[in-house]
């Protein structure tokens, strides 16, 4: 038996060391791994996070625990200038997960990228085949910017604030407003109006004297009389503030435009009912808004009769533009200013089948569990229920087609569910953060609305909005100025228009935005335009004359 197991040892020695060294098995090539799952402050949103904290968690699983030492060469963050942050990182699940946070807190509203490059390795050497960046923009800072003031305190900020919009930066020469800050020589009828309305205003709450505010308005109507361009007296959208002569708003719109002309004289009459006492120079500037008021040729703007006013006329083109008044839209004011004059009128018949199209202009839909009467889906933008009503008093105003309050209450707050709700999960949409109207947006200007909604928010919307909905406006009011007041709150109040998504603030003041929010505030404070406008023998007239049940 010893024999045997000798032999057999030998045997397998033999053997053994005969083998060649490639018959010798092998270690297997590494594995590559991917990532499995990610997170960013708990939430899975694919590779673009919005809103994100200022210290956000980026917790990442991959199919293999990773070698550590390959985590800070080839995971970098980095800002919008490119400039490489610290980070941290801690590991779990046997090193296959990762938690990296910034070493310092990020800056609010700021985009970051947060890159994973095939330099990462496993610990057993296999090579990252799924490299990916992830986009980060962190999101509000809720801290207080400004000191906490009353809410009566602050819309009276916000009222004078924005005065200055119309007052320190009124064109020199005609005193009218620029169509936006950045509008050197261009002024803008409609938006002047709305300034007009708004002095009266800054005189009541002391921002201006009375001889100030008089002679704005006095410079104002000697350039509409002396030297602005006007049509049929109708004036355009825009003039050269200097020269009075026609800037056109677009090729064809180089002559009369009826709706910015009837903001204008809604102005004019506001002023006109305020600078009522029995003395030389307020007597002649009544006498000279009159003469203003009663050239326009309201029925001439029914090229030929027909049974509905139309928007534009030029010199050069004519009719061409073809676009007719019809509602629901801002315009309402503009039939019954139509309606009001003595030597132009026209009659009811236009009103019902121009602007209510014989009764097309009725929606009666609810949404959100609110009744609209009049309009498109979801009401269209705010400016809708805005520019009228900053003089015509809504309250106790109906007649066949719509109680007018109902109206502009229920499109307020249909505006707000719908930003509340936020179907398109645009950042920062809130029953604090709402308001989508006509305002500027990053690359232009559109009319934002529910079923035009770009993410963009104008804090005119809300604010102007405060007789309608005031619970939910003065806590826009507040957000806006607390909480994004270092982003969106300048010199002439509150910034035209802002995203937190992108995110983007605008650098523009708007005269069409800016003038509603001071005199609607007011509105809802005292009723001090409402009732300087609707006192107004003419207004009651057009009224009258409409159908119109109103307060006397």
């Amino acid at each position: 038996m010893r024999q045997i197991f000798l032999l057999g040892f030998a045997l397998f020695v033999f053997t053994g060391c005969g083998k060649n060294d490639s018959d010798m098995p092998s270690d297997p090539d590494p594995v590559p791994f991917s990532y499995k799952q990610i997170t960013v402050d708990g939430r899975f949103t694919g590779l673009d996070y919005k809103g994100t904290s200022r210290t956000p968690a980026v917790k990442v699983t991959f199919g293999a625990p990773l070698d550590q030492g390959t985590i800070a060469t080839s995971i970098t963050l980095k800002d919008k200038n490119a400039s490489t942050l610290s980070f941290t990182f801690l590991s779990s699940n046997n090193d296959s997960t990762i938690v990296i946070k910034p070493l310092f807190p990020l800056t609010p509203f700021t985009a970051y990228e947060l890159k994973f490059s095939g330099g990462l390795k496993s610990k057993a050497g296999g090579t990252f085949n799924s490299p990916f960046q992830l986009s980060l923009t962190t999101g509000i800072d809720s801290t207080d910017k400004f000191p906490r003031i009353s809410r009566d305190s602050l819309l009276t900020l916000i009222q004078k604030q924005t005065f200055r919009y119309f007052y320190n930066l009124g064109h020199p020469v005609s005193g009218m407003a620029r169509e936006r800050n950045t509008s050197g020589d261009i002024v803008t009828t409609g938006g002047t109006g709305f300034g007009l309305m708004a002095i009266p205003v800054a005189i009541e709450r002391k921002f201006i004297t009375r001889q100030e505010g008089f002679n704005r308005v006095e410079t104002i109507v000697n350039f509409l009389t002396t030297k602005a361009a006007s049509f049929h007296g109708a004036y355009p959208h825009w003039l050269n503030g200097s020269t009075g002569m026609v800037v056109p708003f677009s090729e064809k719109d180089n002559g009369a435009d009826l709706v910015e002309t009837s903001f204008l004289m809604m102005g004019l009459i506001t002023a006109r009912q305020y600078f009522n006492e029995i003395n030389i120079a307020e007597t002649k500037l009544r006498e000279d808004i009159n003469q203003l008021w009663k050239k326009v040729e309201w029925d001439w703007f029914r090229r030929n009769g027909g049974n509905v006013l139309y928007w534009h006329w030029s010199p050069n083109y004519e009719w061409a533009m073809n676009m007719a008044i019809q509602g629901w839209n801002e315009c309402l004011i503009t039939y019954v200013l139509a309606a009001s004059g003595n030597d132009y009128t026209i009659p009811k018949s236009v009103y019902d089948i121009g602007f209510a199209r014989n009764g097309a202009i009725k929606n009666n839909i609810s949404y959100y569990g609110t009744e609209l009467p009049l309009g498109e889906p979801f009401g269209g933008p705010l400016f809708f229920s805005h520019y009228s009503f900053l003089g015509l008093n809504p309250n106790g105003l109906s007649d066949s087609y719509a109680d007018y309050r109902k109206q502009v209450v229920n499109h307020s707050k249909i505006n707000y569910e719908y930003c509340k709700a936020n179907p398109l999960n645009n950042y920062g949409y809130s029953q604090f953060c709402w308001g989508l109207t006509a305002s500027d947006i990053k690359d232009g200007y559109t009319a934002s609305s529910p079923t035009n909604d770009v993410g963009v928010i104008a804090p005119t919307a809300a604010i102007s909005s405060i007789p309608f909905t005031p619970n939910e406006s003065m806590q826009a009011i507040e957000f806006f100025y607390y909480q994004l007041g270092d982003k969106i709150w300048g010199q002439y109040g509150f910034i035209d228009a802002f995203s937190l998504n992108e995110p983007w603030f605008a650098n523009s003041y708007l005269a069409i935005d800016q003038g509603p929010q001071i005199v609607m505030i007011e509105n809802y404070r005292t009723g001090l335009v409402w009732n300087l406008f609707m006192s107004a023998p003419e207004i009651k007239n057009g009224l009258t004359r409409l159908g119109f049940s109103f307060n006397p």
